[in-house]
């Protein structure tokens, strides 16, 4: 980078005194994408090193306010974060996975012995965390980014897309549903209590799944923006658009509207002399709701301005922005289980039930051979001299 900078300062004192009205003429270079094609020198520059103009953000011809001659730029931006993403994605993976596992034996019994819906709601947003982390944080970032260096066949690469955009699709997609039955549940009890059932919420959970993955195949197509050298084309702009819309504008636009009904309809029952009580499965909605909205908006916010001001490998500021936003949005898969214990004594109580009960078989195989545990509760011994 700072060799570049000198060779910008060297270029720009050998050329100051040149005439350089040439740059926005209709004879000038004709750009594609990124690169200049066929420039045509004044005679005042013949004998200057072969340069380029710097392009506008839009990848269009340089106007008159480019009045300069400027080295050539480097193909890619340098990665400023260097070995930052590979800690911060083992630290998250083996941290994550493993409470995510925990929270998914824990909401299963959960749901096993009460059959209420929002459990198994959690339960499947937990899996859909889980296969993030797998497919995203593992098999993307560390095994194809850091491991591998991208040295992927092509179709192992657009194949593990369509399963990444599928399980985000998946996890955004059923907080949804767990929104709309939290909404039913305190606004329209009644109608919820007679439609509500297990059978029915696996159903609903099923078509999410399967609505997730289909909707994942057209990202086969997606493209990479860190190899994505020349302006964005219309299936490009269809693909972060149809991401932008399915993983954040389209739920947030839910979680928005039945949240602030779930609140009006709390603090009516406040004003006409009741309890606005606010069970456990609410206050988790609305805390895994706002997390979501919290750590997906920079993700989305430079994924737009990577696609209409200026593309990663042109900027390393846009190259870190979407580098820490990948990071942020990924941390959505692993506080979860923060959340959940928080908010719930219940789940508090069955993940400790779990970790005892994972425990006890360890604690009983690690006894030497032969040697039999006495049982925790032994009838009482009779007294001496009770049997004369």
């Amino acid at each position: 980078m700072f060799m570049a900078i000198e060779t910008l300062g060297s270029a720009q004192s050998r050329v100051e005194q040149k005439d350089l009205s040439w740059a926005g003429a209709a004879g000038g270079p004709s750009w594609n994408g990124n690169k200049c094609s066929n420039p045509v020198l004044p005679p005042s520059l013949a004998g200057q090193p072969r340069a380029t103009l710097l392009p506008t953000s839009n990848g269009s011809g340089p106007g008159q306010e480019w009045e300069g001659h400027w080295p050539e730029i480097p193909e890619k931006s340098p990665c400023v974060v260097g070995v930052i993403p590979v800690i911060y994605y083992s630290v998250l993976l083996s941290l994550g996975l493993p409470a995510n596992l925990l929270t998914s034996v824990a909401l299963a019994r959960l749901a096993a012995k009460t059959r209420k819906p929002s459990y198994y709601y959690l339960l499947a947003l937990t899996g859909s965390d889980i296969t993030t982390q797998v497919v995203i944080v593992f098999v993307g970032f560390l095994l194809q980014g850091a491991l591998l260096a991208r040295q992927v066949p092509q179709a192992v690469v657009r194949v593990a897309n369509v399963l990444e955009f599928a399980a985000n699709h998946a996890s955004v997609w059923v907080t949804v549903l767990l929104t709309v039955d939290r909404y039913n549940a305190l606004c329209h009890p009644l109608r919820h209590r007679a439609t509500s059932s297990p059978g029915r919420t696996r159903r609903a959970i099923a078509a999410v799944l399967s609505a997730a993955l289909l909707t994942g195949i057209p990202f086969y197509w997606w493209l990479d923006v860190w190899r994505d050298t020349g302006p964005p084309g219309t299936l490009d702009e269809v693909l972060k658009w149809a991401h932008c819309l399915i993983v954040f504008f389209i739920p947030c636009s839910v979680f928005l509207v039945s949240n602030s009904a779930i609140v009006l309809q709390l603090r009516k029952r406040g004003r006409s002399g009741l309890r606005p009580w606010v069970g456990k499965s609410t206050a988790i909605l609305l805390g895994v709701t706002l997390l979501f909205a919290l750590l997906w908006a920079p993700r989305i916010f430079v994924m737009l301005y990577h696609l209409y001001v200026v593309p990663v490998h042109r900027d390393w500021r846009v190259h870190l922005a979407l580098d820490v936003a990948n990071m942020v949005a990924m941390l959505n898969t692993a506080v979860n289980f923060g959340l959940y214990c928080f908010v719930s004594k219940t789940f508090r109580a069955t993940v400790q039930q779990v970790i005892h009960d994972a425990h006890l078989p360890c604690t009983l195989g690690s006894q030497p051979e032969g040697m039999v545990g006495e049982p925790v509760l032994r009838p009482p011994e009779p007294p001496k001299g009770a049997g004369l």
